[in-house]
């Protein structure tokens, strides 16, 4: 069965820097394109990323570009998201999911992680 489990999330001062793990069940990086979300508290789901199966190209949100950058590691069937110079905004909870990697990173997730506590204060 296909899993999708988050980590690495945790209390982090404005400006520092985060890493979070997806860890994925077999296959999953060949066949399935991944990406980040995250969601505060009251608010929608927001989309910050994405990995192209395909090709490892990614693509991000405007809000997190130039801070945030995903990458993929096959042997450890792992992608993260490295995240820097982080702000109170960016505290939420993250989430990971997988579309189906013949689409092209079009919105189209079907499998979603538990998610992974960020908070971002002082």
């Amino acid at each position: 069965q296909l899993q999708l489990v988050e980590s690495g999330g945790g209390l982090v001062q404005p400006g520092g820097s985060l890493r979070l793990s997806c860890a994925t069940s077999e296959f999953v990086l060949d066949y399935y394109n991944l990406g980040w979300f995250r969601q505060a508290p009251g608010k929608e789901r927001e989309g910050l990323s994405c990995i192209s199966a395909r090709d490892g190209g990614t693509v991000y949100a405007d809000s997190v570009k130039g801070r945030f950058t995903v990458s993929r590691d096959f042997v450890k069937r792992t992608v993260y998201l490295q995240m820097t110079n982080l702000k109170p905004e960016d505290a939420g909870v993250y989430y990971c999911a997988v579309e189906n990697r013949y689409l092209d990173c079009d919105d189209r997730y079907t499998d979603w992680g538990q998610g992974t506590q960020v908070t971002v204060s002082s």
